[in-house]
């Protein structure tokens, strides 16, 4: 990715000084680079928000709760997991991150619930369903409130930030449900090494 953006720069700049637009090219460079520092500033204080929510709603046991809540789902969906194991509230609460757009804060989080679920694995050299099926959720990024988003647009001077919900809803729902169609689908075609389904 790196080379991707150095080439990008270099060729912007050659491309700019061979039509006589590098002043245009270091004027859009600097107003860029304005800008990005706005945006990661406009981040700081609805992240911090957000994050803190996330930690209280832990601290007082609403993941917990949410945990319990979804359990019935969850035990249908990651059926190779104990009812009890540490990996359930850990999903619960990196689904909950990532609901509120908190993609920075459920990224711990996950890796956290990867290491539990491999915890649970009987085949440690490969990754078990419910691994695959919490990947493919975490990925697929079900949100009902894009907090990251919308802090962006509003750094960026958007008018209407929070008319970007709806779409997001709409979006993330269609591919929550294709990717946990998919991971079921495919579930059926190849088996864990252990034989574990």
């Amino acid at each position: 990715m790196n080379y991707i953006f150095y080439f990008l720069i270099v060729f912007s700049i050659i491309a700019g000084a061979l039509n006589g637009k590098l002043p245009d090219v270091v004027s859009s460079v600097l107003s860029g680079a304005d800008l990005a520092v706005k945006v990661a500033f406009s981040l700081i204080g609805i992240m911090a928000f957000w994050l803190g929510m996330m930690n209280i709603a832990q601290k007082c046991g609403l993941v917990s709760l949410i945990a319990k809540v979804i359990q019935p789902v969850t035990k249908k969906l990651f059926s190779e997991i104990p009812e009890n194991s540490p990996a359930a509230g850990d999903i619960a609460m990196s689904f909950a991150a990532n609901a509120f757009g908190l993609t920075n804060a459920a990224t711990p989080i996950g890796i956290k619930a990867m290491e539990e679920l491999q915890k649970e694995n009987t085949d440690k050299s490969s990754a078990s369903n419910a691994m695959c099926m919490f990947l493919a959720m975490n990925t697929a990024g079900f949100q009902l409130i894009p907090a990251a988003v919308i802090a962006v647009l509003v750094g960026a001077g958007c008018k209407n930030p929070t008319e970007i919900i709806a779409p997001t809803l709409v979006v993330t729902t269609i591919a929550f449900f294709a990717a946990i169609f998919m991971a079921k689908l495919f579930q059926k075609f190849w088996t864990p090494q252990g034989g574990k389904q």
